[in-house]
C-alpha cells in the first residue's frame, strides 16, 4: 500500500451511517486527497478485494453481519472555481469528499444559483451525481457538466460528460440499485458544476415545486439566501436535516422512491394522493418529401405523459402513520415524516429491513404498488 494511504482501524460503519446500522468491515482506509483516493482504490482492485466506498454514509442500508473488504472513507475537500464558456455562468470542480451542504453553503454566499434548493441533503459531493439527488423540484442534472471518474474495469482517469451518466429520477449509471449492480463501476474523484452567477439580489423562483414548498407566487422574488434558510427549516420540520438529539434524523432520508408510473395506473389511485405529471417527450419532426407526398400523413400516437405519484401518501394511507413502530422493534417510521424509517436508538440493520419489508407489503396490498428502496442495500435483503 503506498505511503500516502493512511489505515485505520476498523469502526463499525452504525458509526458512519446516519441510519446507525451496520457491521465493522476488515479493513479500512482515509482518503484525504485526490491522489490517495485513487491509490487506495488502484490498490484494492489490484488485489480483487471487495470494497465499499463511504463518504457521508447517508444514503446506505448495511447488514449487520462484518463486512468481509475494505472500507474506503472519502474525506478530500476543495472547491476550485473555474472558468465557463457562457456568460454568467461560473463552474466549479469540487472533490468528492466534500460535504454537500457546505458547497450549498459556498454558492450561496458566493451568488450562484442552481442547487440552493438542495440546502440540508446529508452526503458528499461525489454521491451527489449517482443517484442524481434532489428536492423541492431541482436535481443535479440540471448543472453537472462533468465528473472525473476512476473506473474500475480500466483503472483510469476519465472525464465523463455528465449526459454519459444516464441520469434520472434518482438512479444513473452508477447507481448500485436493489437487486441489479452498476451498470458502470468506479468511483467519482470530482464534480464540475455549472451554476448561474447571480449576486445577491432578489430574484425570481423557477419550478413550480419549488415555489409552492416556498409559499412563493410565480411574480415574487427572493434571494438565494432566503430560500436557503426556508429550506433547511423546512427539511428540519420534517426530521430532514442531521440532529444528534433527535432520532428522526437517524435515517437514509426518504427511503421509498416516490413511485414513476402510468398515466392509466395513476388513475387508479385515490384523487387525494398527490402526483405530478413527468416532462413528456415530443415526437421528431416529421418530413415528407414534396415529391412522395401522397396527401395523407400518419397520425401521431397520442402518449400521456408518466406519473410520480407521492410514497409519503400512499403509505400514510396504507394506514402507518408516523411514528409506527412493529412491536419490540427499535426502528420505526419518523414521527415528521412517514417516508424515513428510522433508528429510535440502538436499532439492527435487520430490523430496519423488517420494518422495510413490512411498509411494502402494506402499500402493495391496499395500492397494488410495489415501493422501491432508495438506499443502497449492502448485505441486507428486503
Amino acid at each position: 500500500m503506498p505511503p500516502s494511504v493512511r489505515e485505520v482501524s476498523p469502526r463499525p460503519l452504525a458509526e458512519l451511517t446516519t441510519l446507525r446500522v451496520g457491521g465493522t468491515p476488515a479493513r479500512m482506509l482515509e482518503a484525504t486527497t485526490r491522489e490517495e483516493l485513487i491509490a487506495a482504490m488502484t490498490q484494492i482492485w489490484a488485489d480483487r478485494e471487495p470494497w465499499l466506498v463511504i463518504g457521508g454514509g447517508s444514503n446506505l442500508l448495511v447488514g449487520d453481519d462484518p463486512f468481509d473488504g475494505t472500507a474506503v472513507l472519502v474525506r478530500s475537500r476543495g472547491i476550485a472555481r473555474i472558468p465557463s464558456d457562457r456568460e454568467d455562468r461560473v463552474r466549479l470542480r469540487v472533490q468528492a469528499g466534500h460535504d454537500w451542504d457546505d458547497l450549498v453553503a459556498h454558492t450561496v454566499t458566493a451568488g450562484l444559483r442552481g442547487i440552493e434548493a438542495m440546502s440540508g441533503i446529508p452526503g458528499t459531493v461525489g454521491a451527489a451525481p449517482i443517484q442524481n439527488i434532489g428536492a423541492y423540484g431541482q436535481e443535479i442534472v440540471e448543472t453537472l457538466v462533468e465528473v472525473e471518474l476512476l473506473d474500475e474495469d480500466t483503472g483510469e482517469v476519465e472525464i465523463v460528460p455528465a449526459a454519459e451518466l444516464e441520469l434520472g429520477f434518482r438512479t444513473s449509471v452508477l447507481k448500485a440499485h436493489y437487486g441489479h449492480g452498476a451498470r458502470r463501476r468506479g468511483v467519482i474523484i470530482s464534480v464540475t458544476l455549472e451554476l448561474a452567477d447571480v449576486g445577491q439580489v432578489d430574484i425570481p423562483v423557477g419550478g413550480l415545486q419549488l415555489r409552492n414548498a416556498l409559499g412563493l407566487t410565480a411574480e415574487d422574488e427572493v434571494s438565494l439566501g432566503w430560500i436557503r434558510e426556508t429550506v433547511l427549516a423546512t427539511r428540519a420540520r420534517k426530521g430532514m436535516v442531521l440532529d444528534d438529539s433527535d432520532p428522526d434524523t437517524f435515517s437514509a432520508g426518504s427511503f421509498f422512491q416516490n413511485a414513476v408510473v402510468s398515466a392509466s395506473f395513476a388513475r387508479t389511485l385515490p384523487d387525494a394522493c398527490p402526483r405530478w405529471p413527468l416532462q413528456v417527450e415530443l415526437d421528431a419532426v416529421q418530413v415528407i418529401p414534396l415529391e412522395s407526398y401522397a396527401g395523407l400523413v400518419t397520425p401521431p400516437l397520442s402518449e400521456q405523459p408518466d406519473v410520480k405519484v407521492s410514497a409519503a401518501w400512499l403509505i400514510e394511507h396504507a394506514g402507518l402513520r408516523k411514528g409506527f413502530r412493529l412491536p419490540h422493534s427499535r426502528a420505526g417510521l419518523s414521527t415528521k415524516h412517514a417516508l424515513a424509517l428510522t433508528n429510535r436508538g440502538g436499532a439492527t440493520a435487520a430490523e430496519v429491513a423488517e420494518l422495510a419489508r413490512y411498509v411494502q407489503l402494506r402499500v402493495q396490498s391496499e395500492f397494488g404498488l410495489l415501493l422501491q428502496p432508495e438506499p443502497i442495500l449492502i448485505g441486507v435483503e428486503l
